[in-house]
């Protein structure tokens, strides 16, 4: 019997790895915050993250423990979000740890989220797990905390693996459904000045990517990237071009500054040139199947 464990799995991310994962385990169980329950075959317990409550007795026997927990960070960064942004990864990566601890027979291999967001601006370097250079910012301080939480507590019976993923692009959740509406009507121009780099993976391949570090126990930190980060002009004009919108008005600087207040975001999310690469998947021998994202809005923008 195999098992497969997702903290905080009923979000877009956790619903894409149970939809890849259906097939390969014997058993999924899902811990949430909502109610304990068995739905189409999955198993949810509730848990709140920061305690334990009995869901801890469910990672006994586990194969694979996968832990998205984090609050979003499409928020204003005033001091209580930002509280809850660390909170929300440092306390459920910390009870996690606790509970692996605990067990007689603990997972055999965790992975914990992280972000490419981990590295800093670049316009011109290339971003790697060897090379990346990790800067000094509010958000690359989460990410450095967040894999400290991970990691300074030796698990000697389970491998360890941080998955620094960037935007992923699925149908039903995630950044794609907004961009697309932009592009459709007619404001999907260059944000920002459109040099920033975008890097991206498709829905499809950050699933088949987190089988692969399992499959192959890659452990340590590992990039969950397309190989090919694309300018932000360049990823608007693709993306108008797929829905069939002849133009897109641009959004300045000071107009997404603006738009930001309005509906409580931060500019930084569309802003930063995030210029990360997959260089350990790819050395590895990982084939990514949407590697431009020309064939991965073709692909998103079929009709099932």
């Amino acid at each position: 019997m195999k098992k497969l464990i997702i903290a905080a799995g009923t979000g877009f991310l956790g619903q894409v790895l149970v939809d890849h994962f259906k097939d390969s385990f014997d058993e999924i169980v899902i811990l949430t915050r909502g109610k304990s329950e068995n739905k189409n075959n999955i198993k949810y317990v509730n848990w709140n993250a920061k305690t334990f409550s009995g869901w801890e007795k469910e990672l006994e026997n586990t194969d694979v423990l996968i832990n998205l927990a984090g609050k979003s960070v499409d928020c204003r960064y005033n001091e209580k979000n930002k509280q809850a942004i660390f909170n929300s990864r440092i306390e459920s990566t910390k009870i996690l740890n606790e509970a692996v601890l605990q067990c007689e027979n603990p997972p055999k291999h965790w992975l914990n989220s992280s972000t490419s967001t981990i590295y800093c601006f670049s316009l011109d370097k290339q971003m790697d797990e060897t090379t990346g250079e990790i800067g000094n910012d509010f958000s690359m301080n989460i990410a450095k905390s967040w894999e400290k939480a991970f990691f300074e507590t030796k698990t000697p019976k389970t491998l360890k693996t941080a998955l620094r993923t960037s935007i992923v692009l699925g149908k039903n959740g995630g950044a794609f459904i907004p961009l697309k509406t932009l592009a459709k009507l007619g404001m999907g121009g260059k944000q920002g000045n459109g040099k920033q780099f975008i890097s991206w993976i498709h829905e499809k391949d950050f699933a088949r990517a987190v089988a692969f570090v399992i499959e192959n126990k890659l452990e340590n930190e590992i990039n969950i990237v397309s190989p090919n980060p694309i300018r932000n002009v360049d990823f608007m004009s693709k993306l108008r071009k797929t829905v069939g919108m002849p133009f897109g008005f641009s959004q300045p600087k000071w107009l997404l500054e603006l738009g930001s207040k309005i509906i409580n975001t931060e500019t930084e999310l569309v802003l930063k040139s995030r210029n990360v690469i997959p260089k350990r998947l790819q050395e590895n021998g990982f084939i990514f199947k949407y590697d431009s994202v020309d064939k991965t809005f073709e692909n998103l923008l079929q009709k099932n």
